[in-house]
């Protein structure tokens, strides 16, 4: 949010530089993110003086120039070549001398010392449009006679360069969204520090109703989403041109003139943090202002001739027919002030930030209007800006007060109390202020105190407080006022914060980050709400098991994810627009389902779930997710492009699982039916608890992500994961000191028979000499019946305390085979 120096400098008598005050209002916790020095005129009139025309003769050597001598204040005048027909003895005008530079749209160029038709020039005399006060190029410029020689034209025109400061303002500082909200908190600031700073407050006690000829009644339809509604009728004013200094103001702030009435709302917008919008009142059917929503899909044009679909939610601000303006968003195109109008109905409004925080995300519309009232404005103000913003439109185009000022407030929102005590405000500060202190900075922030003993206070907190509402945000405000610098830091300062020892859990985690990082893995962290369409069509995350959000921000944000793909496919869409495509990426985070046994996803059974229920009726798990797309490597004279593959990324879970010192032989490998996959495989232990599951992404969800390459992800599920780590004791043993046999099997097995239920078998029969398992060949075709095909597997068998003997080796192997034959119906060939 954009900040004048020159118009804070309207509400307090400040008298330290810009860039002082940008360290102060950072300290106050309104961040300055950069300090803008800007000119009402390009150049600021920098090197242009007041002259008087001592001569002035006709150039014998032109019909249309003169030459002129021109006292600046200088030891001895200047010859000046001037080309205007105006231009007379006596004059007192502006002079640009040698080096002074002179602005022309986007070019520059600097006065030189010239010749002109053989006759030397040391400057120019300047017209309206060379110095950018005017656009007249009809002569130069007369200035009055009393205006004397020498004199600076900055100081003439009075010009005064202005520095803007970009104000990162936080959601809860909703006062803080105006320059009287922001000269506020430096008033309390200075309050504390013997500054004669005096806060000024523009006064509307002359504020008179000249006529009621123009009353237009408010019914206020929608009281939730409306609380407040103030209006006022100025009749016969003049649409015209604002003046150049409520154009300098808003320029000065990025913002376009339009016409003196919007320009007037603007203004007052940015004063005081209330927006206002001004209706054209001829236009308003029926002489009624109704305050209500309409019925789903209604068609409204707005201010930028889009046609929008209005939800049923969305507030509007009817007429007796029709609506005229999305309330507290944006206005219609029928209804608006243009060059013609003459009688304005003026609003000045509080809405519900939750239902203006909707419609802005429904329709896609922020505007400055949006931009405060979903913060939260102020409720008591409302009639105060309007007689402020009313007061200007009859200072600047004329009319006069047709209507008493309409305010429907039908249920008063009362100021919250906030008790503090002196005891926590000390120990929170870390510091013990002084309760005179304490008592000036309360005050300068407008907290009435409504009770005061030794333990503390009772404090009435303003209604455009709205973000104080307990003891820790009023203590929090005395801290920022007090100087978060100004709290001394002990030398000797101890702590009472006990170190703890990282969880397993954590240890784990940060073991696991480190391995895939040093793997060129990239770790993300995405947002646990997600949208809720991604899970329509899927059956192993129903769209009925998912935990929705109430009042949520937008529909992408409007579940909790069931699962960690989305948002990775997210990042990689993200990526892959800003030419990455070549990723691996890991993270960590909570997954959540409604788990509710009645009825999954019926809204009934959630209703009806309260305490313990309520919550034994959601599950939340904590998973690992890993993603990978692209090339492996980027191509080079010695190795040619390769993309990666699945067994890429089922290698990075095996490396997993094998780092956290899971036992393999006890886990098994099954194809798995999840219809976020193409194609997918889940790695399960013995008693079929589901450790990992990895496989190709479906191309439906990656076309529903606007992603044209393959990706590849695997879901570890932590919380099993651990349940199946060894203690990490670093056992030593010496290397073998006998060699090991290899023995190989060829078996004809059923097609449906898996390698890992033949490893399965082999460890749960020798345990203690069988070392590996490997297979090396797979063979379906001729000389084999149908249904049949045939592995080739090697056993790798040691024993470490001696050489084993063939008839040792003999009777593993027979053991191997027997089991082969008896559990799977294996054949040797």
């Amino acid at each position: 949010m954009k900040i004048s120096y020159n118009w804070l400098r309207d509400y307090i008598n400040l008298d330290i530089p810009a860039e002082a005050l940008s360290t102060i209002l950072t300290s106050i916790g309104l961040e300055v993110g950069g300090v803008e020095k800007v000119q009402t005129i390009q150049g600021g009139l920098e090197g242009l003086v007041v002259g008087e025309v001592l001569t002035c003769e006709k150039h014998e050597n032109s019909d249309h120039l003169s030459v002129t001598t021109v006292n600046i204040g200088d030891e001895s005048p200047l010859q000046i070549v001037c080309g205007a027909p105006n231009v007379a003895v006596g004059q007192k005008v502006i002079v640009a001398p040698i080096g002074t530079k002179l602005y022309s749209e986007d070019k520059t160029f600097t006065i030189k010392r010239s010749k002109i038709r053989g006759v030397e020039s040391f400057g120019m005399i300047c017209a309206e449009d060379e110095i950018g006060v005017g656009t007249s190029h009809d002569g130069i410029i007369a200035l009055p006679e009393t205006v004397k020689v020498g004199t600076l034209a900055k100081e003439y025109y009075d010009i005064e360069d202005d520095h803007v400061f970009e104000i990162d303002i936080t959601p809860n500082r909703s006062d803080a969204t105006s320059h009287y909200g922001v000269a506020r908190d430096l008033a309390a600031y200075f309050s504390i520090r013997n500054k004669n700073i005096k806060l000024t407050k523009p006064d509307v006690s002359n504020f008179k109703v000249q006529s009621t000829a123009l009353t237009i009644p408010v019914d206020i339809e929608s009281p939730e989403a409306c609380p407040r509604y103030s209006a006022v009728t100025i009749a016969n004013v003049k649409v015209k041109e604002s003046p150049q200094w409520l154009k300098d103001r808003l320029n000065s702030i990025g913002l376009r003139p339009i016409n003196s009435i919007v320009d007037i709302t603007n203004y007052v917008m940015h004063e005081t943090g209330q927006p206002l919008h001004a209706f054209d009142a001829d236009k308003i059917q029926g002489k009624r202002v109704r305050v209500r929503t309409m019925p789903n899909a209604t068609p409204f044009t707005g201010l930028d001739s889009v046609v929008r679909k209005l939800s049923a939610e969305d507030l509007m601000i009817c007429d007796a027919e029709n609506p005229m303006c999305i309330g507290g968003v944006f206005g219609g195109i029928d209804s608006g002030v243009t060059e013609t109008t003459t009688n304005i109905f003026l609003e000045s409004a509080y809405f519900n930030p939750v239902s203006i925080r909707k419609t802005s995300k429904l329709h896609d519309l922020h505007t400055d209007a949006s931009f405060r009232f979903e913060r939260g404005c102020d409720p008591s103000n409302t009639v105060y800006v309007l007689k402020r913003c009313a007061m200007l439109i009859r200072e600047i185009a004329g009319g006069e007060i047709s209507s008493e000022v309409v305010d429907v407030y039908p249920k008063v929102i009362q100021p919250a109390k906030v008790s503090i005590s002196i005891q926590k405000t000390h120990n929170l500060i870390g510091k013990e202020i002084e309760r005179p202190v304490i008592e000036k900075i309360l005050l300068a922030l407008e907290m009435a105190i409504l009770r005061s003993d030794e333990a503390g206070y009772l404090l009435q907190i303003p209604t455009y407080r709205v973000d104080v509402q307990r003891d820790v945000d009023v203590i929090e405000d005395i801290l920022r006022i007090y100087g978060y610098n100004n709290v001394e830091i002990e030398h000797n300062l101890s702590y009472a914060v006990s170190h703890i020892n990282d969880s397993k859990n954590q240890r784990l985690q940060q073991l696991i980050s480190g391995q895939l990082t040093a793997q060129g893995f990239f770790e993300i962290m995405n947002n646990s709400l997600t949208k809720g369409a991604y899970y329509r069509e899927l059956s192993t995350y129903p769209e009925n098991k998912s935990v929705k959000i109430i009042n949520s921000l937008s529909n992408d944000l409007n579940v909790m994810r069931q699962t960690l793909l989305f948002g990775g496919l997210e990042s990689i869409a993200h990526n892959i627009n800003r030419q990455h495509a070549d990723l691996k990426l890991y993270e960590f985070g909570n997954c959540y389902q409604y788990v509710n046994n009645e009825k999954a996803g019926d809204e009934s059974a959630r209703n009806k779930n309260t305490g313990d229920d309520l919550l034994s009726a959601y599950h939340e798990e904590f998973h690992l997710g890993i993603w990978l797309t692209g090339q492996k490597h980027a191509p080079s004279w010695t190795q040619t492009a390769q993309n990666v593959s699945v067994y890429d990324l089922k290698a990075y879970v095996e490396g997993i699982l094998k780092r956290l010192g899971v036992d393999f032989s006890k886990l098994v490998y099954v194809p798995c039916e999840n219809d976020i996959f193409s194609e997918a495989i889940a790695i399960k232990t013995l008693s079929n608890r589901n450790l990992a599951t990895y496989g190709i992404v479906h191309a439906t969800l990656l076309k529903a992500t606007d992603i044209g390459q393959p990706v590849y992800f695997a879901d570890l599920s932590w919380e099993n994961i651990l349940k199946e780590v060894k203690r990490h004791r670093i056992l030593f043993n010496d290397m073998p000191k006998f060699p090991g046999v290899k023995r190989d099997l060829a078996l004809l097995l059923d097609k449906n028979i898996s390698f890992e239920a033949i490893e399965k078998i082999a460890f749960k029969t020798e345990k203690k000499l069988l070392k590996k398992v490997n297979l090396f060949d797979v063979y379906e075709g001729k000389n084999l019946d149908p249904g049949k095909k045939s592995y080739a597997v090697s056993f790798y068998i040691q024993d470490a305390a001696k050489t084993l003997t063939d008839a040792e080796i003999d009777t593993v192997m027979k053991k191997l085979i027997k089991n082969f034959e008896q559990e799977l119906g294996a054949k040797l060939r």
